[in-house]
């Protein structure tokens, strides 16, 4: 044996290779099986997760984690769900024939330059080995078998969750998630029942359009700008779509995203049937309002500045207008389907027009103040009441200020135990709280329109200040002239000559 080492140890590389290569074909040929490998990310670019691979480890988990000797478990929808662990064998049957499954994970070489963190490095890998006998049986029927068995325990299983993205800087997966248990509804929502009504049936058409939406060529998503003051339930209005349609909610912080591709790693992460949010867009980058005006990048004389080091500009302004317009319909969008993206503002008029128009934001929705119809909804819902005496007097106040439905429905909490639940007390103090708003806006409104008039009494009076110095000064100046000119005359006489004549004839003349 130690002559065979030595003899490889001095043997031309090509006839070392060429040993190797026979000696794998020889144990191939003689091993009656097969493997095959599911990764967790496919393609060769690791972009996104391997479906296939997560229908694998569902149905795994659903059928034979009892089996297994090496468990994971975790809490899911207040239940323990366990999964099969790394490095853990299970065996499968079907069709009369033996399935073997190995559970395992690679590591990335040493020394291998990567921009991946340490999880995306670490892949896991299910490995499925059967008789060659069986390759039939195992692509025509087992396979697309587990997939539909995995895809049902999905389904089966699954609890909606609320998704945030990490800071780029962060190590590990890029989303992190909690149970999304928030419970508003269309019925709970405080607002006009048509509109209500219309966005409801948008939102069901949109999620029965499969087909509708590859017919006429266009990605299978929609967008949705919620625009108005805070305090008007533009974050109940999504929690309420989530729970209409049963999708996952992406909360995407912009100002945590480093560049234009890690928010393209985001988006390709995330799922169908999901619903992905930009809160308040307008603070979000510096992306709102008109873009920059081209003088900013001028001199005082009109020269262009030299140009800018990325290191020199606003670390804020990392995602580009063109990145993020490109992430809502550009043709990074048309990866996945079955998503809804969101935009939120309290100030439409400071977000750029190319985020919103028509095409990106499909629907464009204003969260008003809360009106009379809204009001119903809310009494409804924390007084349990459709009628009252003093709805006529909340009617009114509704129409002569401006309150949002938070502070109604904050007014509609009980305040003690001993009024728990009171009618006449939560509306008499809604009233209430009602006349002293109106009474501030009035004094406010009042406080501007004495600052207005007084503005405009000191705008008429510098006018007329700075009308009476211009025609002073004007006076002046044309006093000084006559002065000048008077002098300029009486030195011509002191010189024995006027308008052409001598003194001695001027002279003559006088006598």
């Amino acid at each position: 044996m130690e002559q065979w080492l030595v003899l490889l140890k001095h043997a031309p590389v090509a006839l070392t290779n060429h040993i190797s290569s026979s000696y794998y074909k020889l144990v191939k040929y003689f091993d009656p099986y097969l493997q095959i490998t599911i990764s967790e990310y496919g393609g060769a670019g690791r972009f996104h997760h391997n479906n296939f691979f997560k229908h694998v480890e569902a149905y795994l988990s659903d059928a034979f984690a009892r089996h297994a000797r090496k468990f994971k478990v975790e809490l899911s929808l207040k239940k323990l769900q366990v999964s099969v662990d790394d490095h853990e064998e299970v065996t499968d049957s079907f069709g009369g024939a033996t399935f073997w499954w190995y559970a395992s994970k690679t590591r990335a070489r040493v020394g291998l330059v990567t921009f991946y963190p340490p999880e995306r490095d670490e892949q896991r890998y299910y490995r499925l080995v059967f008789h060659r006998s069986h390759r039939d049986l195992v692509f025509n029927s087992y396979l697309p078998h587990v997939h539909d068995e995995g895809r049902a325990a999905i389904l089966k299983n699954r609890q909606r969750r609320l998704f945030t993205n990490k800071a780029s800087s962060d190590r590990g997966n890029i989303w992190s998630h909690v149970p999304f248990e928030h419970p508003s509804t269309f019925d709970t929502l405080a607002m006009d029942p048509h509109e209500k009504e219309a966005i409801r049936d948008d939102l069901l058409e949109f999620m029965e359009s499969k087909d509708y939406y590859a017919k006429i060529g266009k990605p299978w998503k929609r967008g949705y700008l919620l625009y108005g003051p805070p305090g008007t339930g533009k974050s109940t209005m999504i929690a309420a779509m989530a729970n209409l349609l049963d999708y996952d909610v992406y909360d995407l912080e912009l100002t945590a995203v480093k560049n234009n591709t890690d928010l393209r790693k985001l988006f390709i992460e995330t799922t169908g049937k999901s619903i992905i949010v930009i809160e308040d867009i307008d603070c979000s980058l510096s992306l709102t309002g008109k873009r920059m005006d081209k003088s900013q990048d001028d001199d005082d004389d009109g020269k262009p500045k030299p140009p800018i080091l990325q290191s020199e500009k606003d670390d804020g302004a990392r995602v580009t207008l063109s990145g993020l317009l490109n992430f809502i319909d550009g043709l990074w969008s048309a990866c996945g389907g079955e998503r809804i993206i969101i935009f939120t503002t309290n100030h439409l008029d400071k977000v750029d027009p190319a985020l919103i128009r028509r095409g990106r934001m499909d629907k464009h929705i204003e969260m008003s103040y809360c009106t009379f119809e809204a009001f119903k909804i809310l009494a409804d819902n924390y007084l349990g009441i459709g009628e009252h005496e003093l709805f006529g007097e909340i009617r009114q106040l509704l129409n002569e200020m401006d309150m949002t439905a938070a502070d109604v429905a904050e007014n509609l909490m009980p305040r003690s135990k001993k009024r728990k639940r009171d009618p006449d007390a939560c509306l008499a103090g809604l009233v209430e709280a009602m006349k002293m708003k109106k009474a501030k806006m009035q004094d406010a409104a009042a406080k501007a329109k004495e600052e207005e008039e007084a503005n405009a009494k000191a705008e008429v009076e510098a006018e007329a200040k700075e009308k009476e110095e211009a025609e002073a000064e004007k006076r002046k100046a044309e006093s000084e002239g006559n002065d000048k000119t008077s002098d300029s005359k009486a030195a011509k006489v002191s010189n024995g000559y006027i308008n052409g004549v001598t003194n001695d004839k001027y002279s003559e003349r006088v006598h």
